[in-house]
């Protein structure tokens, strides 16, 4: 398992990106099953930098374990207690004119991780994403 702890700062951002794209290299995934898991964990860590903590300070970890499966990838805060997956999908049917404004990085975290889920535990939110290194046939 690698870890990274970063403050929950967009600041952190490319280096947080580079440290999961990196894991997923080295772990074998394709560029385009890279492009992918990078865009969910960078829609998740702007939801912390951006929701966890009003008050401002804190931090942000992801921790990255490869398995047999795929990438598994945890993030932490000890922000607010908030399940980012409770939230609805946002309607993709309407116009970009016609739709309210969020909603697509739940989307995101969503369609291109095999599986996400969350919990509160030990005063954390930890969002844990599987990325298989072959996508399901189906």
């Amino acid at each position: 398992m690698a870890t990274l702890r970063v403050d929950a700062s967009l600041d952190n951002l490319d280096r947080l990106i580079a440290f999961c794209e990196e894991e997923a290299a080295a772990a074998g995934m394709s560029p385009g099953m890279i492009g992918r898991l990078a865009l969910a964990v960078e829609e998740a860590f702007v939801n912390i930098c951006s929701y966890a903590y009003p008050q401002g300070g804190g931090f942000a970890e992801l921790r990255s374990t490869a398995t047999a499966d795929g990438l598994e990838i945890e993030m932490a805060d000890a922000g607010a207690p908030f399940d980012l997956l409770s939230l609805p999908d946002p309607d993709t049917s309407l116009s970009i004119d016609q739709r309210q404004a969020g909603g697509l990085g739940v989307h995101f975290i969503r369609h291109f991780s095999d599986r996400a889920d969350y919990r509160r535990e030990g005063g954390q939110n930890l969002l844990r994403m599987l990325f298989r290194y072959q996508p399901e046939k189906g």
